[in-house]
């Protein structure tokens, strides 16, 4: 039985036959792209999270920043337009500075952060999207199952499709840590968080991060060594909206909602 293509263009051979020659097929590129997606952490739905998507609307231009007389709209514009120019930027140089999103629940910060990844894996560069929580979670079962010693062994695979996390989330070039808000840290996730941003650090590494907590109160939860190296790492921005803007979407599908 003979198998049929997927690809009507080159029918799975990965090139095009041209006049001019043999040209790579656009299905290789995009078979590339899913890839990396997948092994990237984000979900399906947020394949959506784009900037064309991103909107505006749902920033008011009525209610200001209490530490900066901007509107909420100003300032969502500002953390839109600091994201696109990261991706630009990144693609120039790969060690430029990093970005903080702070904000409420439902203000957009994970959006615009798996915007940033959806843009850079469109042109097939490698992105780490994690949240905290659940990232600690891994790494302390990894732990466990002995993935550090992995990584000291010399004939491991250079792999990064079989890499454990840990690694990934060390060397990747373009990190995202979701989610670094109030949590049960115990001094091994503490440390744990510190060593990972040291490492980035140090490796002139960029890192995107969301959190519901300024510095000060990501000090008193992380230490003044880990929000240290935030604040050398990231720019930061700040989202504030008057509704949840998840809950403000759920009532539009329904019809509920009016502006």
């Amino acid at each position: 039985m003979v198998k049929s293509s997927q690809c009507p263009l080159c029918h799975d051979r990965g090139l095009r036959l041209l006049e001019t020659g043999a040209v790579p097929c656009q299905c290789v590129q995009e078979r590339s792209r899913m890839r990396l997606r997948q092994k990237a952490g984000l979900t399906p739905g947020m394949e959506e999270f784009t900037f064309r998507n991103f909107s505006l609307d749902y920033y008011s231009k009525q209610l200001y920043h209490p530490d900066k007389h901007i509107s909420y709209y100003q300032g969502a514009r500002q953390a839109v337009q600091a994201a696109e120019a990261f991706v630009q930027e990144f693609l120039k140089d790969a060690h430029t500075s990093g970005l903080m999103f702070v904000g409420p629940i439902g203000s957009g910060k994970t959006f615009l952060a798996a915007a940033i990844c959806n843009a850079l894996i469109d042109v097939g560069v490698k992105v780490q999207f994690v949240v905290v929580p659940d990232l600690l979670d891994e790494l302390r079962a990894s732990y466990r199952r002995h993935y550090w010693a992995s990584i000291r062994d010399e004939n491991r695979s250079e792999d990064w499709e079989n890499e454990p996390l840990i690694e990934r989330v060390l060397k990747v070039p373009l990190l995202v840590l979701d989610d670094l808000g109030a949590h049960n840290y115990t001094d091994w996730t503490r440390n744990t968080i510190y060593s990972l941003l040291n490492y980035r650090m140090n490796y002139r590494l960029p890192v995107v991060i969301t959190t519901n907590l300024g510095l000060n109160e990501l000090d008193g939860f992380l230490g003044e060594r880990t929000t240290s190296r935030i604040i050398y790492l990231c720019r930061s921005f700040r989202l504030m909206v008057e509704k949840d803007i998840r809950h403000i979407k759920s009532q539009e599908r329904e019809g509920r909602y009016r502006r």
